[in-house]
């Protein structure tokens, strides 16, 4: 499994960028839309200390929440 996990949505032009980011890197990463998995958004805002917001980067167990490219 991939140590990098990015919570998205659809049509999220900063969630693109940080796809694009690990992706240029040639860093795999599991992507969760929160509004396709159950219980995504819920775990999404208690990483981001209750900020609804995305992307939300889970990176070798350290979280960022945004992305303001590379």
């Amino acid at each position: 499994m991939p140590d990098v996990t990015i919570y998205t949505k659809p049509g999220c032009p900063y969630c693109a960028a940080a796809k694009e980011y690990y992706s240029q890197k040639g860093i795999k990463y599991c992507e969760i839309d929160v509004y396709a998995v159950e219980g995504a958004s819920e775990k999404a805002t208690k990483l981001a200390g209750g900020k609804a917001i995305v992307p939300v980067i889970v990176e070798d167990g350290r979280v960022t929440v945004g992305f303001g490219g590379g």
